[in-house]
């Protein structure tokens, strides 16, 4: 479902404006330690499964059924990978909207399901390596968590802090 019935109404309210969003992403990686990608329908380009978290549902939850949603794969959340935000995380898509998302990034196990394109977000998917990764075209996002995801650090990511008391 490219976008919920929630963000479909604040949307005819706010029109193309800017809206925050809080997301879910999810990193899977089969036996041999490649991760799946999903190459988005609208860009070409590909991306890490995932999408917006709906109001009162717990952000693991929302990883999870974003990654069924999107490739048939039931997965199990492991580890929180970060939290994640930045330029990198405006988007203005096609139709004009403008979004920024501050994404919660978890990796998980399969424990179900098939392995499936869903057609409407995701043209088809693929496992990659970590070079692979680093020279395909991926959204800016997607680049900054599976850089993360693929140190399979224990410790959850955060950007450094910038701020500072009179800094503008």
């Amino acid at each position: 479902m490219p976008i919920s019935s929630h963000l479909a109404a604040v949307r005819a309210k706010v029109g193309h404006d800017l809206l925050t969003i809080t997301a879910a992403s999810i990193s899977v990686f089969d036996s041999s330690g490649r991760l799946l990608l999903g190459e988005d329908t609208g860009t070409g380009g590909w991306t890490l499964p995932g999408g917006a978290i709906d109001p009162n549902e717990n952000p693991a939850d929302a990883a999870v059924r974003e990654c069924f949603e999107e490739t048939g794969l039931l997965v199990r959340p492991e580890r929180l990978v970060g939290v994640f935000g930045g330029p990198e995380f405006l988007v203005r898509y096609p139709n004009g909207d403008l979004t920024y998302y501050t994404t919660i990034a978890f990796e998980a196990s399969v424990i179900g399901g098939a392995l499936k394109a869903d057609g409407e977000e995701i043209a088809r998917l693929r496992y990659v390596t970590q070079a692979e990764c680093e020279a395909i075209t991926l959204n800016p996002s997607s680049r900054i968590i599976s850089r993360e995801s693929f140190k399979r650090d224990q410790r959850p990511y955060f950007a450094p802090i910038q701020w500072h008391p009179g800094k503008d």
